[in-house]
């Protein structure tokens, strides 16, 4: 039975990985994980310089899941090379490093000093707001995503995934000028736009107003987008979203997805990751499938 993956030349023993943001670089998570089972561990977005974060409150629990306004809070890149990738060195797993930041020039500088790094991938996160565009995300205007992709592939010596967000009119649109300006793979979905409000109160429950919905309430919503962009490109997709079992992830890769990432779940029951790549072995054997990539796009009519 072969449960490996390849993603623009890099191979994963599983498609089981972490979501950016919810795992750390896996320092708390390795207590109760084992990181040498999964396919790889993506950390949170790391920036050009350290970044406080929004105002708390900045979590509240939700019906199907949770909402965040965290802000990318990061210790910064020099930090992040100095302390967490030797850690993660130790583990025979893939690195993909997150990158985040407020224009083309700071997305730039760190994918430059992790060119020399030992890591696998870069995960462009383009759900940031372009401080130059008016605060709107790089990844909501098709236009300004080919040009930071392009900008970034310029410099990037790792492959690039750019995460695509959900907050858009057309994902397809989104996932074709990212590939069309040479990204390597795509991710999706990043959180959707939502928002509390205690009624007792009269007031926003988070102190950013809004928050990025994630958790099992938005799966059929990424599930649809996977499979739309999967007929719209031609390069691999790591599929996420509300993913919280093995039915769940072989549901993503059915859909188009070569690989997949677990997210909000890690809060709720931090051994989910070895939970699904043991849930997705039981379903191979259970269907005589000998080969992972049998299942990829493999829905029919």
């Amino acid at each position: 039975m072969n449960t490996t993956v390849s993603i623009a030349g890099v191979e994963f023993q599983n498609p089981v990985m972490t979501a950016s943001g919810t795992f750390g670089s896996g320092m708390e998570y390795s207590q109760f994980v084992d990181l040498n089972r999964l396919g790889a561990v993506v950390t949170k977005g790391v920036a050009n310089v350290p970044w406080p974060g929004n105002p708390t409150p900045r979590v509240a629990e939700v019906y199907g899941g949770m909402l965040n306004a965290i802000g990318l809070q990061n210790p910064g890149i020099d930090v992040f090379i100095e302390r967490d990738i030797p850690f993660l060195k130790k583990y025979d797993t893939k690195i993909i490093v997150n990158v985040c930041g407020k224009s083309v020039a700071d997305y730039v500088e760190v994918v430059e000093k992790l060119g020399d790094q030992p890591v696998d991938m870069l995960e462009i996160n383009v759900s940031c707001p372009n401080v130059k565009e008016g605060a709107i995300a790089f990844g909501q205007k098709a236009d300004a995503l080919e040009n930071i992709t392009k900008e970034i592939k310029a410099k990037a010596k790792q492959p690039v995934i750019m995460k695509l967000s959900p907050n858009v009119t057309d994902i397809t649109e989104m996932a074709r000028a990212a590939e069309s300006a040479g990204a390597d793979a795509l991710s999706l979905i990043n959180t959707i736009t939502g928002m509390k409000i205690d009624i007792g109160r009269r007031r926003f429950v988070l102190a950013n107003k809004t928050g990025g919905l994630s958790g099992p309430a938005i799966k059929p919503v990424a599930v649809r987008m996977v499979y739309q962009t999967a007929q719209a490109v031609k390069i691999p997709i790591i599929g996420m979203g509300g993913i919280a079992d093995a039915s769940d992830a072989i549901e993503f890769i059915l859909a188009g997805a070569t690989a997949i990432s677990v997210g909000a779940m890690n809060f709720v029951n931090p051994y989910t990751t070895v939970e699904i790549v043991e849930g997705i072995e039981a379903y191979m054997n259970q269907y005589g499938v000998q080969d992972i990539r049998e299942l990829i796009g493999a829905v029919h009519e």
